[in-house]
């Protein structure tokens, strides 16, 4: 199954990276690292008369990438109670291409993929990133994709991933 990985995560080599690779070894799909990508926070013109402007960046490519694959796994850190910000950017974009003339077949594309959520946080995390799961449990609804499972894993200093052993097993067993 041809899996591509989008990193949200602001900081190299973080816990949720670390986490990520025992579920998706960076030899074994396609990793994005979000913070690396040069995206615009979306402008909501949904109901303009002529709809969203062109927006130079490299989010289509992200888009393009994205739909050559099987299964999306989204890896984010917890940031209060919620995904990253380079993660919702990218998200929140989907809206305008819902409405590229270019992208017609988007939605039909996504409702085949199968989608995994890696999470890591400090704060008790396995209950407050319930309303993240959740969030991307919609997400998928929207869209009719396939949401196959989630991993949360327990983390707040630099390294810290490494003692949360239930977690790495669970992200090692993910994706079948």
């Amino acid at each position: 199954m041809k899996t591509i990985v989008f990193h949200g995560s602001t900081r190299v080599n973080g816990n949720t990276e670390y986490l990520t690779y025992h579920a998706v070894p960076k030899e074994k799909g396609t990793h994005i690292y979000l913070r690396d990508c040069n995206m615009i926070p979306i402008i909501d013109q949904r109901h303009d008369e002529n709809g969203f402007d062109a927006v130079e960046d490299q989010h289509k490519d992200l888009i393009d990438q994205m739909l050559l694959h099987e299964a999306i796994v989204f890896s984010t850190p917890i940031y209060w109670y919620s995904m990253s910000g380079p993660m919702k950017t990218f998200i929140d974009r989907w809206s305008q291409i819902l409405r590229d003339p270019s992208y017609k077949h988007f939605r039909g594309e996504l409702s085949k993929k199968k989608v995994y959520l890696i999470a890591v946080g400090g704060d008790t995390p396995t209950i407050k990133g319930l309303p993240l799961v959740q969030q991307f449990n919609y997400i998928c609804q929207f869209y009719n994709m396939s949401f196959e499972g989630y991993v949360i894993g327990k983390a707040s200093k630099p390294g810290e991933i490494v003692k949360d052993k239930a977690a790495l097993r669970a992200a090692s067993t993910l994706i079948r």
